[in-house]
């Protein structure tokens, strides 16, 4: 996410040692981070992601950080590793727990699911949704045609899209099966999986298993989705596991009915056959047969999107967030340091 930083004329600092990937590395990035604390010397630490949200609190605690917060913004506890693996995750989030003032959450399930899973009392856990700026995807073109051109789709045949990284969690191949029996029952559509990640190429390899690749598009990442949502007709969501999916809320912005996986934090964002469909994880049929239903009308599917429009600008405004998160920093820098 440079691209964010640099247009809001911001400077990260970037330590390199900081991966996902466990090793010898967390040694060096952990005393960086503590070189960078003391340099700094901040009231408050808020973290992200398992490993930076490890390392970053650890060494804010040691160096003396009056206010350590960590956001989950979905989680790594259920569903990404074996079962032992899993428990390990889970014992040192705990132990993490301990260090932080507070955890925010994106959403109730979320928040409900941690207090579950006994990572932190509940009166530690708080719920702070999603906020963004909207505005660009809740005024994009619909049918602008962009991504027809770009794509050289000269048909008006729908386009069904997805986002995500590519990654097993995600499960794009259900994507790709529902996208076959949509065909299968007598429907033409055109598909887009816009991201990347380690599966792409038996993602591809399967679209032409399916005997589909003249209509399944890998895009990559892209950075003017709100151009690309505007050319779409259906949104879905495949993911075994989600917190609060960025993706879901700028397409729902942009006006987009959605079809999605009942996961995480998903159910508290999209409302069935509101402003879009759930249908179980792993459904393939259900997945498809939702996917059916708003293609073969389209006077419920314009419904739902401009229901989708309206839900995602009202309850997930930047503004919101920014003003629930300054009242999060203000109460806990006011009780951990008076004098300020």
């Amino acid at each position: 996410m440079s691209y964010l930083a640099e247009r809001a004329g911001l400077s990260p600092v970037v330590i390199s040692e900081l991966t996902p990937v466990p090793g010898w590395q967390d040694g060096i990035a952990l005393a960086k981070l503590m070189i960078t604390f003391r340099r700094w010397r901040p009231d408050i630490v808020h973290t992200h992601t398992a490993k930076a949200g490890a390392l970053g609190r650890l060494a804010a605690r040691l160096v003396g950080v009056p206010v350590v917060i960590h956001t989950f913004h979905g989680h790594v506890l259920r569903g990404y590793f074996s079962r032992p693996v899993e428990e390990v995750v889970r014992t040192v989030e705990r132990g993490m727990a301990l260090l932080t003032d507070r955890i925010v959450t994106l959403s109730p399930s979320l928040r409900a699911d941690l207090i579950g899973m006994r990572i932190a009392p509940a009166w530690k856990v708080e719920v702070i949704p999603l906020g963004m700026d909207l505005s660009r995807f809740a005024s994009v073109e619909r049918s602008g045609g962009y991504l027809r051109r770009a794509l050289g789709i000269e048909n008006s045949d729908p386009i069904i899209g997805t986002v995500g990284r590519m990654v097993a969690i995600k499960n794009q191949a259900m994507f790709l099966r529902a996208a076959r029996s949509v065909v299968n029952s007598g429907f033409t559509a055109n598909f887009v999986l816009v991201g990347d990640g380690e599966l792409r190429g038996s993602l591809e390899a399967q679209a032409r298993s399916l005997d589909l690749a003249e209509r399944v598009f890998f895009l990559g990442w892209r950075e003017e989705m709100d151009r690309i949502y505007g050319d779409l007709d259906l949104f879905a969501i495949t993911s075994n596991n989600e917190g609060t999916p960025l993706s879901l809320i700028e397409a729902m912005a942009a006006g987009l009915p959605v079809v999605a996986t009942a996961v995480g934090g998903v159910p508290d964002v999209l409302t069935d056959q509101q402003n879009g469909y759930l249908v179980p994880a792993g459904d393939d049929a259900a997945l498809a047969e939702a996917w059916i239903r708003i293609l073969i009308d389209p006077a419920r599917s314009r419904q739902m999107g401009e229901q989708a429009r309206q839900d995602a600008v009202h309850r997930f405004a930047l503004e919101r967030m920014l003003e629930a998160t300054s009242d999060l920093y203000r109460s806990l820098v006011g009780r951990k340091i008076p004098a300020l």
